[in-house]
Order: C-alpha cells, then sequence, then structure tokens
C-alpha cells in the first residue's frame, strides 16, 4: 500500500517516478505511470504495485474518468472509480452543458463494462441526477439501450428536503458563470480535456461545438455522425496509446483493413488489445520509429493473428464478454489467447475459465518422489513412503485452515485461481442446495459470527458465508441457476477439492521423479527416451472444446522430423469404498471415455512454449491415456477382486486408456 521503489516497477518500459505515488500530488502526477503502459496486461499488473483505491480517491474527478478508460480497474478500486464517474457527469453537465457533456458522457461508457455503467446508473438514480443529466442526452439514451441498460430500469428516488438547497445551488453557479472571467476559465479547462479525448471524440466534440456556434443545434440532432464507426459498445482500452495518433484505429473503423466491416472491426482491434500478447509490446516499441502507415500495418498484422486464433465468431464473442464484465476484461487482459480461449470455452463464466486456464500454468518442478514404487499386473501401488506421505498430504490439506492451505503460487495456484477451480466444482456438485429464492435466503442467510453447532473455530465457516453471499448476490441479478449448498454439503465439498489437488500434486512430483531415473528403471515413463512432464497443458479437440490435461508427458529425445511421442495422465481422487461391483465399473468407464474424449486421439496443443516440437502445425497424435485413480485404503472398494476387474472392464470397454491405482 506505500509508495513503489523506483525500478520496482514499469509499464511501457519506464520505472515509475521515485516515491510514485504520492498521494498528495496532482491528479496528472498519479496518473502519468498508468499513461505509459502498452498493453492492458502492463496495466493490471501495475495495479498490483499500489493502493489502488486510495490512489483512485485521490484523484480528481476527470482524472479517475480518464484512468478507467485505459483497462479495467481493480476490483476492490472499482466502487471508488464508479463514485468519480457519476460525480464527474454530474460537473460536466453543469459546467458545460448537456450537449458538450454528451461527448464525455459517451466517452465514459465506451469505456466502461455493462456492470460498471449499471453501478454508475444506480448512483445517479439513487441521487436524482439521471433527469439533469444522461436523461437529457439521446446519443447516450440510444447507447444505453443499445446496450441493454434503458434508463427506465433506473427510478430515481423521490423528492428531499436537500434537493431544494442542491437546486438553489446549481442555479447560483449557472448565474456566476455568466460571467466573462468564468465562462473563460471554463472553456480552457473545456478545451484541454478535450486534448485528452482520442482523436474520434475530439472531432465530435468540435462538431458540436460548430453546430452551437452556428445554432443548427437542437435535442436529437446530435452531430456525432463520427461515432458511427467508433461506437465500440466496448472498453476502448489502450486503442489511443497503441496507435500512437489513433490514425491505426480510425483506419480500421473506417474498413480498410481488407476483413473487417465497420461492425466488426472494433471487434477485431478489442480482440488485439486484450489478447495480443506480447505483439503489443513489440508493436509499441516500434511506434516512436515508425511512420503512421507502418504502424497501421502491424496493427493490421497482429488482427489478422489475433482473429486466426479466435475465429471471427469467437472474437465477437469476446468482445461481448469483455463489454459485459469488468472481471472478464481483467481475465482476458492478463491471460491473453489463452485466457480468451478459456473464457470462450466457458460460455463467458470467468469463474469456471479461471479454473480452466490455473490447470495451464506449468507448475514448479516438486522435491523428487520417494523410492520404492512398483507396478502389478493391473495395479500400481506406490511403497511405504510414497504412500504415507499421500496420506498425509492429502489429510493435512482436508483438516487444513480452508482455502489457504491449497493455495501454492510457485505452481501458479494463488488464491483467486483456488477460488475459481472450487467454483467449478462446486457448480457440478450433486448435494443438497437450498432454494433459489431471492427473499427465503435473504431471511436465512448466515453470519459469520454465528456458526451453527460443530462449526465453532471451523475457518471454513467463514468462507461458506462468502459463498453464500456471493450465489445471493448471482441469483438476484439472474447468474446463477442453482441455489447455495447447504453447509454441510459445503463441507464435504471442500474436502473432496483438497484431497484432489492433493493427489493431482503428488503425482506430478512421483512423474518428474520417474523422468530423472535411467531409462530401464522407470514405472511410468519406460517408452520415452527423454520424457519431459508438462502440468496443465492447454488441448483442444472439435468435440470437447479447450481442455487441460492434468499431465502431458512429450518425447524431448526423439529423431529428428519423427513426430514426438506424447502420452496423457488424467488424475481421480474418488472415494469408491461404497460402491457395488456395477455401479464401480459404470463410474470408472464413465471416467474412461471422458479422459480418451479430452486427452487422447488427435490434440491441438495450445502452449507455445511446446508448438516448435511439433512436426505438423501444432498437432499431435497421443500414444496413450492413463486414468490413475488415489488408491488409499479409506478410498478403494471393499472387494478387490472387484476392484480389479472393473478396471479390467473399463479397459475392454473403452480401447487406448490404461487404468491405474496409486
Amino acid at each position: 500500500g506505500g509508495t513503489v521503489s523506483q525500478g520496482s516497477a514499469t509499464c511501457g518500459g519506464q520505472a515509475v517516478p521515485p516515491g510514485w505515488p504520492d498521494f498528495s500530488s496532482s491528479g496528472e502526477a498519479l496518473l502519468a505511470p498508468f499513461l505509459t503502459c502498452t498493453s492492458p496486461a502492463e496495466y493490471v499488473a501495475l495495479q498490483q504495485r499500489v493502493d489502488m483505491p486510495r490512489l483512485v480517491e485521490a484523484l480528481d474527478e476527470w482524472s479517475a474518468v480518464r484512468l478507467g478508460a485505459l483497462g479495467p480497474v481493480r476490483q476492490d478500486a472499482s466502487p471508488v472509480l464508479q463514485r468519480k464517474r457519476a460525480a464527474f457527469l454530474v460537473s460536466a453537465s453543469e459546467r458545460y452543458g448537456p450537449f458538450h457533456a454528451e461527448v464525455f458522457a459517451l466517452f465514459v461508457l465506451h469505456s466502461a463494462h455493462d456492470d460498471e455503467v449499471d453501478a454508475l446508473l444506480r448512483l445517479l438514480a439513487r441521487d436524482k441526477q439521471l433527469g439533469q443529466t444522461l436523461a437529457l442526452m439521446p446519443a447516450v439514451r440510444q447507447e444505453l439501450e443499445t446496450r441493454g441498460l434503458p434508463l427506465s430500469r433506473y427510478p430515481e428516488r423521490g423528492e428531499q428536503s436537500g434537493d431544494v438547497l442542491r437546486g438553489l445551488g446549481r442555479a447560483a453557479r449557472d448565474a456566476l458563470s455568466t460571467s466573462s472571467l468564468v465562462d473563460g476559465g471554463r472553456y480552457l479547462e473545456l478545451t484541454q480535456r478535450w486534448a485528452h479525448l482520442p482523436p474520434p471524440y475530439q472531432h465530435a466534440a468540435r462538431e458540436v461545438e460548430r453546430a452551437l456556434a452556428l445554432r443548427h443545434f437542437s435535442p436529437g440532432s446530435v452531430a456525432l455522425g463520427t461515432f458511427d464507426s467508433m461506437t465500440f459498445g466496448v472498453p476502448l482500452g489502450f486503442y489511443y496509446l497503441v496507435a500512437g495518433t489513433g490514425q491505426g484505429a480510425h483506419s480500421l473503423s473506417q474498413g480498410h483493413y481488407e476483413q473487417a466491416t465497420r461492425e466488426l472491426a472494433p471487434v477485431l482491434l478489442l480482440g488485439t488489445l486484450y489478447a495480443g500478447g506480447k505483439g503489443l509490446r513489440a508493436l509499441s516499441q516500434a511506434r516512436a520509429t515508425l511512420e503512421p502507415q507502418a504502424v497501421e500495418s502491424r496493427l493490421r498484422e497482429l488482427a489478422r493473428q489475433v482473429e486466426d486464433r479466435l475465429g471471427v465468431e469467437g472474437l465477437r464473442e469476446l468482445a461481448r464478454d469483455i463489454r459485459t464484465s469488468r472481471e472478464a476484461g481483467e481475465f482476458v487482459a492478463v491471460g491473453g489467447v489463452d485466457a480468451a480461449l478459456a473464457l470462450r470455452d466457458a460460455g463467458g463464466d470467468v469463474a469456471r475459465a479461471q479454473a480452466l486456464m490455473s490447470r495451464a500454468r506449468p507448475g514448479a518442478p516438486g522435491a523428487p518422489a520417494g523410492s520404492g514404487a512398483r507396478q502389478g499386473s493391473r495395479q500400481v501401488a506406490t511403497g511405504a513412503d510414497d504412500a504415507e506421505r499421500a496420506g498425509h498430504k492429502a489429510g493435512a490439506a482436508e483438516r487444513a485452515g480452508g482455502l489457504a492451505a491449497l493455495v501454492d503460487e510457485g505452481a501458479g495456484l494463488s488464491r483467486e485461481v483456488v477460488e475459481a477451480r472450487l467454483a467449478l466444482v462446486e457448480s457440478e456438485a450433486p448435494g443438497a442446495r437450498l432454494s433459489r429464492d431471492v427473499a427465503a435466503l435473504e431471511r436465512q442467510r448466515p453470519s459469520p459470527d454465528a456458526p451453527p453447532p460443530g462449526a465453532e473455530g471451523n475457518p471454513r465457516w467463514g468462507e461458506y458465508t462468502a459463498y453464500y453471499e456471493k450465489r445471493l448476490g448471482e441469483l438476484r441479478q439472474g447468474k446463477a441457476a442453482k441455489g447455495p449448498l447447504r453447509w454441510a454439503d459445503y463441507e464435504q465439498l471442500w474436502a473432496r477439492f483438497a484431497r484432489g489437488m492433493a493427489f493431482e500434486r503428488l503425482m506430478v512430483e512421483l512423474l518428474e521423479a520417474d523422468a530423472k531415473r535411467p531409462r530401464a528403471e522407470r514405472h511410468f515413463l519406460g517408452a520415452f527416451l527423454q520424457p519431459r512432464v508438462l502440468r496443465s497443458v492447454g488441448v483442444w479437440k472439435p468435440e470437447s472444446g479447450l481442455r487441460y490435461a492434468d499431465v502431458l508427458v512429450i518425447e524431448e529425445g526423439g529423431s529428428a522430423g519423427a513426430p514426438p511421442r506424447v502420452e496423457t495422465f488424467s488424475f481421480k481422487s474418488r472415494d469408491l469404498s461404497g460402491l457395488k461391483y456395477d455401479a464401480l465399473k459404470a463410474q470408472m468407464m464413465e471416467d474412461a471415455r471422458e479422459a480418451l474424449q479430452k486427452y487422447g486421439g488427435v490434440l491441438d496443443i495450445r502452449r507455445h512454449s511446446l508448438q516448435s516440437r511439433l512436426h505438423q502445425g501444432r498437432e499431435v497424435s497421443v500414444q496413450r491415456v492413463r486414468l490413475i485413480y488415489e488408491g488409499r485404503n479409506e478410498l478403494k472398494p471393499n472387494k478387490p477382486k472387484d476392484l480389479a476387474a472393473a478396471m479390467r472392464e473399463a479397459e475392454r470397454q473403452v480401447p487406448g486408456v490404461e487404468v491405474l491405482l496409486q
């Protein structure tokens, strides 16, 4: 929350000034480092280094609006930003009149996500300011209608005694503003703020000024024709920074990019900015030395590359997702194309996409696994050291103090990622759920300070109440299809989730240790010369979409020109102890089919670092899929013969999958 030392943080290759942020300094000084960022990812990363709520609070209203136009603002600072945006719209309407203020209002709307606009409209309605601001702006009303946020959904509160005083104050300000001194100062401020707008908005502002001067201006005939090709309906983010003068964006919007229509051009540009990855940095570095035409050419090439990855329809859907949610914009800004693919595969659900992406991050190498592993005809059993360690890890996770116990930053498992993965498991959980009725849920909402008998001192009770409140909010907004789990079922879900993550971590360690052994001594990877063990690799198939294999092993030492050997592993930590033979066989066959469908056959590898090892584009043929169950005694069926028979039957019914117990 303190200042960032010089050299410890950069944006656009420039170190932040010494002592930044100084919260007593001007808005321009606080904003300056963010203006040097050349990608949404850099912009989001810089926010993690400072106390963003305090920084946004320290900004003047216009500086806060400019900050919000650069990309997604961190979640804890978003409410402060919406207050600043609302205050700016009110003051701009008072100081410049509704015609000039309409250009600024469009800039605010185009640079805000739908959930942010919703919060903004609620603030204005609560303070009885909609009728005095946005309701007087025809182009703004049309924009809100298009985005499914009509002003009719936001009734203003009733009259209050303070409204009279507020009206008198506004009248006094209007009277004072008639003096030439005040009017001159106000016009100077207006033109200075125009200079901060992207070129199309500057042009629109000048058109408004010209129409007013010629008295050709009337309500409903706003001279904003330039917005026919500029109304993105999605956060503008960095387009005017990346393009320098804005000409690259303007040319795209005018249809100069041969594959683009006017409607599609903003989508291509948005996808390029949010999902373009390293290409944006190269573009920004070249910006200082290239002519505008060359910058435009580079921008078009980046757009082509992103379109190749996502497809035209994928780009349209991505733009819709980013426009809808600040959280989605931040997710894609940080994760680039891989995050965009995950978001599309998750149908725009950020929590599910985060869970998928968490499995795409390669884990840090683990400690060597214990020795003594040995393999039977149909069952792999670890030695005493490994079995003891597996039980210890899983048991410790189940008994630990909550989600924090599962966080492993070195393996890419931040708290946010762990929460997202748990959310994905929760969405598929079969446990008993409470009603979807919002009123009923509000009446029986749990309190963090009043746990039920048996939950006293349980650190997961606080997590449960937070989960309950989040689901309640989602149901209010129509974003959830299921009610929350009951406390007891949530506890069981969490225990299964923790156990599964511990087992996955153990198996990665075992495979990494196996890869280091001489080939003749390996228990899993003897078919490889030089196996490379990779955790959570993104793979794509037409029938299953984007998925992340728990482990993908690829040959590093094969002959030149030959396709590399590839095997995949899927890990399951299931409680099979209560299953009879028929149910056990059905469960294993279902798991085997799922593993083969997602991780077998021909896979399109989506991890860039692996593509140089491939010889036919990004596609590889998987030689073997292995489904490995956790073999702790308390999880195994009571009859070993039933277990062995079910494993054999699953392999027979689903050729290409080897079923093991670890």
